[in-house]
C-alpha cells in the first residue's frame, strides 16, 4: 500500500528483522526515559536425570521489576510442585537482582488459580479471549507480604461548587499513596465530574492507617472544610 510519495506500508507475517529493530528501538527509548538500563533475561530450568525438560520458566527484570514471560511443567510431572519451585526461584533471583515487584499474565484455562495461592493478586483481566476466555493481570511484592495486602474501593463524592478543588485535593492525597506502601490502581470519573471511584492497593494495614494520618493529607482536607470530598471506602477481595 502506498501511503506517500516514496513511502511503502506492509501487511505481513512474522518479520524478524523487523522485531529486532523495533526491540532496539523501543529498549533505547524506555532506558532514556526512565534511567532504568539493566534490563535483563530470567530463566528456571528443570531437568530429570536423562536431561529431559521437566519444567521451565521464562521471564525479565528491569530496575526495580520483573515479570514472568512463561511457565511450564511437563505433563507426566504435573502435580509434583514444581511449578511452586520455579515461582521460589525466579522469585529469589530477581529479589537479588534488586527487583521488588514482579507481574504475570494467565488466561483463565492455564494456572490463575496457581499464582493467587502463590500470593500474586489480580491487578486487571481482558475479556474476549478465544472460546469465551479471560487474560488474568497479576503482581506480587517481593518485600512484603502479600497475604498482609489490603485492597480498597473508595466512592467519592464532591460537593457542589467545589467539583474543580475536589478534584485537585485527590490528585494530590493520591500522590502520597507510595509514601506509605500504596497503589492506585485503578481512577475512574463520571461525566459531569462530580465522582469518583479509586481502586487502591496497600502492602499492609499499617500503611493504610498511616495514609490516612498523613499530616499533609489531613491539613489539605481541613484547609478544604466543608467542601472536603465526601468517601466511603469499602474493603474488598477477588472472587
Amino acid at each position: 500500500m502506498t501511503v506517500a510519495e516514496g513511502v511503502n506500508l506492509q501487511v505481513l507475517g512474522k518479520d524478524e528483522e523487523l522485531a529486532a529493530r523495533l526491540d532496539a528501538e523501543l529498549t533505547s527509548f524506555n532506558q532514556r526515559a526512565t534511567g532504568a538500563t539493566d534490563e535483563a533475561e530470567l530463566s528456571v530450568r528443570v531437568t530429570d536425570a536423562d536431561g529431559e525438560l521437566v519444567a521451565g520458566l521464562t521471564g525479565w527484570s528491569w530496575g526495580t521489576c520483573a515479570g514472568i514471560n512463561m511457565v511450564w511443567v511437563r505433563a507426566d510431572r504435573r502435580g509434583e510442585g514444581w511449578g511452586g519451585r520455579l515461582l521460589a526461584a525466579a522469585e529469589q533471583e530477581a529479589r537479588r537482582r534488586g527487583c521488588t515487584e514482579i507481574s504475570v499474565a494467565s488466561f483463565s484455562f492455564q494456572a490463575p488459580g496457581f499464582y493467587r495461592r502463590h500470593g500474586y493478586l489480580d491487578t486487571g483481566r481482558r475479556e474476549g479471549i478465544p472460546g469465551g476466555h479471560v487474560d488474568h493481570q497479576f503482581w506480587k511484592s517481593l518485600v512484603t507480604d502479600p497475604a498482609a495486602a489490603v485492597r480498597l474501593v473508595a466512592l467519592v463524592e464532591l460537593p457542589d461548587g467545589a467539583v474543580e478543588a475536589g478534584q485537585r485535593y485527590e490528585d494530590t492525597v493520591l500522590a502520597l499513596l507510595p509514601r506509605h506502601g500504596g497503589r492506585l490502581e485503578r481512577r475512574l470519573r463520571t461525566g459531569d465530574g462530580r465522582t469518583e471511584v479509586h481502586v487502591i492497593r496497600f502492602d499492609t494495614r499499617a500503611g493504610y492507617e498511616a495514609f490516612l494520618a498523613d499530616p499533609e493529607r489531613t491539613a489539605l482536607r481541613a484547609t478544604l472544610g466543608e467542601a472536603a470530598p465526601r468517601t466511603r471506602v469499602l474493603e474488598v477481595h477477588e472472587v
